[in-house]
């Protein structure tokens, strides 16, 4: 199942990348790809141009799932593009799982990574070999 886009957006964009993928992996699973039926209620600002605190925020409330009889305690898999913060996935998972839904697993393309993360062992290796602080 693809992360819906809202009616609106999809006119603009012409495409929902989300189904793109969700179709290409149903085809190569040799499983229907359900993309009807989990909604985008809302039109939503894109979540790439709000900060971490308001993507948080920005998607409340704004999926919905048509017929609930169709996916009651149905495993389902969840496909997205991207996965920034895992809000939009996290959105849809809750109102899948409030409609009825067995266990949601997320399939995302990409992941971003926040460039002011470093990883632990890197700040590790540093603290250990002054001389890569110049020191």
């Amino acid at each position: 199942m693809p992360v819906p886009l809202h009616s609106e957006r999809l006119r603009q964009r012409e495409f929902n990348q989300s189904l793109l993928l969700a179709d290409g992996i149903g085809r190569h699973l040799d499983t229907p790809v359900a993309y009807t039926n989990l909604i985008r209620t809302l039109p939503t600002p894109a979540q790439t141009t709000l900060s971490r605190k308001s993507r948080l925020k920005n998607l409340r409330r704004a999926f919905a799932v048509r017929h609930s009889h169709v996916i009651v305690k149905k495993r389902i898999l969840l496909i997205d593009d991207v996965f920034t913060t895992g809000t939009t996935v996290n959105e849809c998972a809750k109102t899948l799982r409030k409609a009825g839904s067995g266990d949601v697993f997320v399939m995302t393309l990409g992941r971003t990574m926040d460039p002011t993360m470093i990883p632990d062992r890197i700040m590790a290796q540093r603290v250990r070999s002054p001389e890569l602080l110049g020191g």
